[in-house]
């Protein structure tokens, strides 16, 4: 870049942009060949200077200008050890826990390396609290169905019954999480209870759904017996 003042009758010379790879590689062939700096910067269009910076420090580019950043890449991990430790906390909390590991750096710097990070504040999932026999028991129902073909699925009708919350602003806290990690255990939200809720009862097979039932007591053995006689019975015989 140059500019030129007219009063004063000077040429400033501004930052000349780096060399691109291109013309990196044309210079070094050429310098191998044994040509003189003045002809190999005709051939990449740059200007002689530029020639002979290059191939004096070799192929390394040029000092980059700009402030340091105030965090370290052991803040970094810090901040990410914090997270991931409990990512349901809110932005108050993790940058309070990270300055009290001698990090000094402001709410904005924080939020901008977690994002650096990948972290993201998302609603989190809400899944069913389980534990260890009933994940073994699903895990072994799972590989023992593996290898069914389509026709044996299409066979099949399932039905299940569940709560929703039917109450507004009740989602809960916000959970940080990169992308992929939505199903991640430590990202989830346990479902236990649930206020203001409705419970449904339904079925779905691959001829078609079921109908609708809505449960207004807890589903015992006698409620569940009555739910098979007056809709499931009914929804397969229509169904298949």
């Amino acid at each position: 870049m140059v500019s030129q003042s007219s009063s004063v009758g000077y040429t400033i010379m501004g930052k000349t942009a780096d060399l691109t790879a291109v013309q990196k590689t044309t210079i070094d062939t050429l310098h191998k060949e044994g040509k003189t700096q003045k002809v190999i910067a005709k051939e990449p269009g740059c200007s002689q200077s530029s020639v002979s910076k290059h191939i004096n420090r070799g192929v390394k580019g040029r000092k980059r200008c700009g402030r340091k950043k105030c965090t370290s890449n052991r803040d970094n991990h810090t901040l990410e050890r914090i997270v991931k430790q409990n990512p349901f906390k809110n932005v108050g909390e993790i940058h309070k826990e990270w300055t009290a590991a001698g990090v000094s750096a402001s709410r904005t710097t924080m939020h901008r390396r977690m994002q650096d990070m990948g972290f993201s504040c998302r609603i989190p999932c809400v899944k069913p609290l389980l534990n260890k026999t009933q994940h073994q028991k699903r895990l072994a129902w799972a590989k023992d169905k593996k290898d069914w073909t389509a026709a044996e699925w299409s066979k099949v009708m399932f039905s299940d019954e569940s709560t929703f919350c039917i109450s507004f602003g009740n989602q809960g806290p916000r959970v940080w999480r990169k992308r992929g990690e939505a199903q991640n255990p430590r990202c989830l939200k346990s479902s236990v209870k649930f206020p203001q809720s409705v419970m449904v009862w339904g079925a779905m097979s691959s001829a078609g759904v079921g109908p609708l039932c809505f449960l207004r007591s807890k589903v015992n053995a006698a409620a569940y017996q009555e739910v098979l006689e007056h809709f499931m019975f009914p929804a397969a015989d229509q169904l298949y």
